[in-house]
């Protein structure tokens, strides 16, 4: 946007305005030093009075600056501004004008040399000043200068009439560099607006595209959550289906539906994982382990992916033991080594550590496409995929080697990719060695553990009847007395009679209600810290961030079956007995 002349008057009047009380001291001390140069016994009032009426006219001048920068110069007020300006510099410049008319001899060749030196350094100087607003100085050294070269031109003497024409000269020159200057101050304010201008289209731009990701943000939190509630329900139905008495035939299709449903799940906690750095719940426990019972369990459960493609997958043994979260590197190992396979057609993927001093490298090698520069730039970006313009699903969402990123980035595990287009890839995540004494144990993280009977009062809280129904046939599968709810009031009055164990709540419910609301409400009923449990399907960074908050143990639909037993059998109560009657009753 071109601005507006009174805007680059105002503008302009800022710049001289500054300039002026920056500058404000010297020429009161020229005047005061050149009346007392010049005074002699028949001069001296004159040339006082003179000193009065330039240092007065000067800090009239000054005062108006310093008004105008006090008020404000709004481009409806500049051009007011600019007419008072012009009327105190006219004033200024005649009074030293005037000077020549006071003190100039021509009988005595030093003071004629020093009145014009003066009166033709004033006029440079006022220049430097004044020359943002040209008016103003056009005024000031018209007066200024313009009087002496009248003065000197009326002397009729040759010599003087040749010093008021160079007189004119330079008159005319400073006038032409004032304009020069002024042109080049408007063209440079000119500029300043269109940056001001595109600062503010970045803003803007800025704010539309944090505002898409928002709404993105929302999209992909809605569509999970939506998603989840069908996907979570599904997986209990499942589970409690393979404890009843299945034919082989029938036990290979729920074996094809938990595949099906598997997939599913492992799409959504993509999204969930996310969400969930983005959200910046993702707190580590570090703690010191070895790494080769982590890479035994990746090359077992990977291996048979590779070979079913026809690659080679080796992992190199190691004692080396580190200082990490041993879930979350899992999870950006993982990631790693399932991109690995998904893009090599032929050869195969290693994954090997080795010491670097301190730190310790873990790396996984590949002999597949390679990336370019561009690529290598692009391709921790989420929902990223390289050579996949169709979507094809089995090369998933796009989020494994973000999601890998975020979870680096939050271990303080720097990640990196060296890679050459059609001769592979290799990661690089360093993490710090661990130097302390460990006891071997085998890595049990997502093993399955053998479901024995939990015999324990479960208070289900879901205000969806399939998702409730389907976890209450699960928990008669392990020998729990479950009692559904589908609100905080429903909820309330069921505890009146029957006591939990342990509460599952969803945490978002009907009528604005969060479960960690309502399990607040129950445990105030009871008088009682009653162990409990939130289940969500919301992946909104924002609903994350709200449930950590409560405190209260946090699980993400889809749920699988064996992550919700360790969940529970962690909050039983001790003492709980095991021997409930074998007949329990059907959920309400």
């Amino acid at each position: 946007m071109t601005p507006s002349h009174e805007h680059m008057l105002a503008e302009r009047a800022k710049l001289t305005f500054g300039h002026l009380i920056n500058s404000a001291l010297p020429p009161p001390l020229v005047a005061l030093l050149l009346a007392w140069v010049l005074a002699d016994s028949q001069s001296w009032q004159q040339l006082g009075i003179w000193c009065l009426a330039t240092i007065l006219s000067g800090l009239l001048v000054l005062y108006q600056a310093r008004q105008g920068l006090t008020s404000g110069i709004t481009p409806a007020r500049a051009p007011l501004v600019l007419r008072r300006f012009i009327a105190v510099n006219v004033l200024s410049g005649c009074c030293w004008g005037v000077l020549p008319l006071l003190a100039f001899d021509p009988a005595s060749a030093v003071d004629s040399i020093l009145v014009m030196t003066v009166i033709t350094g004033v006029a440079a100087g006022a220049m430097a000043t004044l020359m943002p607003l040209f008016p103003a100085y056009l005024a000031f050294v018209l007066f200024e200068m313009g009087v002496p070269i009248v003065y000197l031109i009326l002397l009729d003497d040759d010599n003087y009439l040749i010093l008021g024409m160079v007189g004119i000269l330079y008159l005319v020159s400073l006038l032409g560099m004032a304009r020069n200057g002024a042109r080049t101050v408007g063209n440079t304010i000119a500029l300043r607006f269109e940056n001001l201008d595109l600062v503010q289209q970045l803003s803007r731009e800025k704010q539309y595209a944090q505002q898409a990701n928002e709404a993105k943000t929302r999209f992909l939190a809605a569509a999970s959550h939506d998603l989840r509630q069908p996907v979570h329900a599904q997986g209990l139905f499942m589970e409690a289906l393979s404890r009843e008495g299945l034919s082989p035939r029938q036990q290979k299709l729920l074996g094809k539906s938990r595949q099906a449903w598997q997939a599913s799940a492992e799409m959504l906690d993509a999204l969930l994982d996310i969400s969930r750095i983005e959200a910046g719940v993702v707190v580590p426990e570090c703690t010191a382990f070895h790494l080769q019972p982590l890479f035994q369990k990746l090359e077992s459960e990977l291996a048979p992916q590779a070979e079913r493609k026809g690659l080679v997958m080796r992992v190199r043994e190691t004692s080396v033991a580190v200082v990490s979260d041993p879930v979350l590197l899992e999870r950006i190992l993982r990631n790693l080594l399932t991109n690995a396979i998904r893009y090599t057609r032929q050869g195969g993927v290693l994954l090997g550590c080795r010491r670097r001093g301190s730190r310790v490298w873990i790396e996984v090698w590949d002999t597949g496409i390679g990336l370019t520069a561009d690529q290598q730039r692009q391709v921790f970006r989420e929902f990223h995929q390289v050579n996949n313009p169709a979507r094809e699903r089995r090369k998933g969402l796009g989020l494994g080697l973000a999601i890998a990123r975020g979870l680096s980035r939050a271990l303080a595990h720097p990640l990196t990719l060296a890679s050459r287009p059609g001769r592979g890839s290799v990661f690089r995540l360093q993490l710090p060695l661990s130097e302390a004494a460990l006891i071997e144990q085998p890595y049990t993280e997502g093993v399955d553990v053998p479901q024995a009977p939990l015999g324990i009062c479960v208070l289900v809280i879901d205000n969806d009847p399939a998702i409730g129904e389907a976890m209450c046939q699960l928990l008669l599968k392990w020998a729990c007395i479950p009692w559904l709810a589908t609100s905080s009031s429903e909820a309330q009055r069921l505890v009146q009679t029957n006591r939990p164990d342990v509460v599952v709540s969803d945490y978002r419910l009907g009528d604005g209600e969060t479960g960690s609301e309502v399990i607040a409400l129950l445990r105030k009923q009871l008088g009682t810290d009653l162990p409990a449990l939130l289940v969500t399907g919301d992946t909104s960074p924002t609903r994350l961030r709200e449930a950590q908050a409560s405190g209260i143990p946090l699980l993400h639909k889809p749920l699988a079956a064996p992550q919700l037993y360790r969940m529970l059998a962690r909050l039983r109560p001790a003492g709980c007995p095991l021997d409930y009657p074998s007949a329990l009753p059907e959920p309400e």
